[in-house]
């Protein structure tokens, strides 16, 4: 099973559900990109997966420009933006989904400020991937 997940600039709610999936299961063949990608994976959503055990700070973002041609069998964006500009897609694509999600790199203040937002986005980023898996993923195992 070959999942795409895409977001803006492929810093923090892509790479969140990217390491939220391949948690699930590791057979699953998980990547994730943007239509703009940072330089970098955010440090504040690194923390927060780190915090559920979950590694993602060696996580480049990646252009979506390098899976274009390529087959998949869920392509997923995760905020609004990349939903509007999702490109298409030359390969074969099955089922195209989108999750919205909150962009947790909006919020202001200091670490201890803005670590609840992410640590908020975290978990809701989870439960949907989480039902998402066990109702399109386990199910048609």
């Amino acid at each position: 099973m070959r999942i795409l997940i895409l977001c803006t600039g492929n810093s923090c709610r892509s790479q969140m559900a990217e390491g939220f999936l391949k948690s699930f299961d590791d057979r699953l063949e998980v990547y994730s990109a943007g239509t703009e990608p940072a330089a970098h994976a955010n440090p504040n959503a690194v923390a927060a997966m780190k915090e559920v055990g979950i590694d993602i700070s060696q996580n480049k973002p990646k252009n979506v420009d390098l899976f274009l041609r390529e087959s998949f069998d869920y392509v997923i964006t995760v905020c609004d933006n990349a939903n509007e500009t999702c490109p298409f897609f030359i390969g074969k694509v099955r089922n195209r989904l989108h999750m919205g999600f909150e962009d947790p790199a909006e919020a202001k203040g200091t670490f201890d400020e803005v670590m609840p937002v992410y640590r908020r986005i975290r978990d809701e980023i989870k439960e949907e991937f989480k039902k998402f898996y066990d109702e399109k993923i386990r199910k048609s195992e």
